[in-house]
């Protein structure tokens, strides 16, 4: 099946000038619940998961990442939860999450990230998304996770410019992000790497906002908790 997929970004230093850790620690109470796809903030619950997926070397070379040990896993966690450039969301599988009938963790199938990676111009969001369960893979999952994420970052985060980096094997995720209206502008040879890009244009704006008109914002706090605990 296709394989909506994209390599992480490198380790970069970024400068404080983009957006306030707050504004990018939004999302850490934030649950956006679509179709297909629900997407949750991620937590120390989602690390064993994450890191069993990381394990496979199919994963590692899609997304240029290499393995970590758990306690590693955890404080990357940590870190990206905290990193005010970051914004990541777990993908879940909508029908098997919504009602609580499963764990978060048993209903894991990917995530989605925007990284500010300008710090001159915090409008300016880069994509990625990770479909990492085999079987979830060409059904739309990709797709659905990715237009949310982008409308979540065009209404909260003010990001009016998407680029996207993925590797040239990765004939199936430049597809996808193609059918989003990406445009390519770049291949690197040398990382074997395309880069597309995308411009908010209020016409775009109104298309992506009709594409997840469907989905709902809901607390996670709430969701999550039983009536009357509070998280500490």
């Amino acid at each position: 099946g296709a394989v909506p997929f994209l390599g992480l970004a490198g380790d970069t230093e970024w400068g404080a000038g983009s957006l306030s850790a707050e504004a990018m620690k939004i999302n850490q109470n934030t649950v956006l619940q679509g179709k297909r796809v629900t997407l949750v903030p991620y937590t120390a619950a989602h690390v064993p998961r994450y890191h069993e997926w990381m394990q496979s070397e199919e994963l590692q070379r899609l997304t240029a990442s290499e393995p970590l040990s758990l306690e590693q896993e955890y404080e990357m966690q940590r870190s990206w939860r905290n990193d005010a450039d970051k914004c990541t969301f777990i993908v879940l599988d909508t029908e098997r999450w919504s009602g609580q009938a499963c764990a978060d963790e048993d209903c894991m199938v990917g995530d989605v990230n925007l990284f500010l990676t300008d710090a001159e111009d915090p409008t300016l969001g880069e994509i990625e998304i990770m479909i990492a369960e085999p079987s979830y893979r060409g059904r739309g999952f990709g797709k659905e996770a990715t237009l949310m994420m982008m409308s979540y970052g065009v209404r909260n985060l003010g990001i009016t410019k998407f680029e996207a980096k993925i590797g040239q094997e990765n004939e199936a995720s430049i597809c996808m992000f193609k059918k989003l209206h990406f445009k390519e502008v770049a291949v690197n040879s040398i990382f074997q790497e395309v880069t597309l890009n995308l411009d908010v244009s209020e016409q775009e704006r109104r298309w992506l906002l009709e594409q997840t008109n469907h989905v709902e914002e809901k607390s996670y706090v709430e969701l999550t908790l039983p009536d009357g605990v509070l998280e500490t």
